[in-house]
């Protein structure tokens, strides 16, 4: 460690490199979200709903399995479904094997409004994050995200 860092520890460079990934997650997902509103009127954290809805194996979630994935508080999750129910892009079922567990689906006009958000969604990726990186910079930095994601937060 230099003494610089010793003396000021936000000249760290895993000080700088945190900062970095925050700044570059914040500044993607804001520009994002405002490619989506503007092109097809969906607000990111919907997208990223109906996102996971679809990916999900058993084609629903719970809502506190939604809102782990979102890192939303589950009554943040609860007032984002109501919102996503009311414009009929989710319907809300009872779990059959849990009466107190609420499953989450994506309905059809969901499906038709994350298709359109999707062909948004890659043209923002590709002009952001393909065109400015190789593909072999891209499986690298697949495979550190995936690194760090995979580690304890505890």
């Amino acid at each position: 460690m230099t003494t610089t860092a010793k003396i000021c520890p936000s000249g760290d460079e895993r000080v700088k490199l945190f900062g970095l990934l925050l700044e570059t997650n914040a500044r993607l997902s804001r520009n994002l979200g405002v490619t989506l509103e503007a092109s097809c009127a969906l607000p990111l954290a919907w997208f990223e709903v109906l996102l996971l809805l679809r990916q999900s194996p058993e084609g629903h979630l719970k809502m506190n399995q939604i809102a782990d994935a979102i890192v939303h508080t589950t009554g943040g999750t609860t007032r984002l479904i109501d919102r996503l129910e009311e414009a009929g892009f989710v319907s809300r079922r009872q779990c059959p094997s849990d009466r107190r567990a609420i499953h989450v689906g994506i309905s059809t006009l969901g499906d038709e409004k994350l298709d359109q958000a999707l062909n948004v969604h890659l043209d923002y990726l590709e002009e952001n994050l393909a065109a400015r990186l190789s593909e072999g910079e891209r499986l690298t930095l697949t495979d550190l995200l995936t690194k760090l994601m995979a580690t304890k937060t505890s």
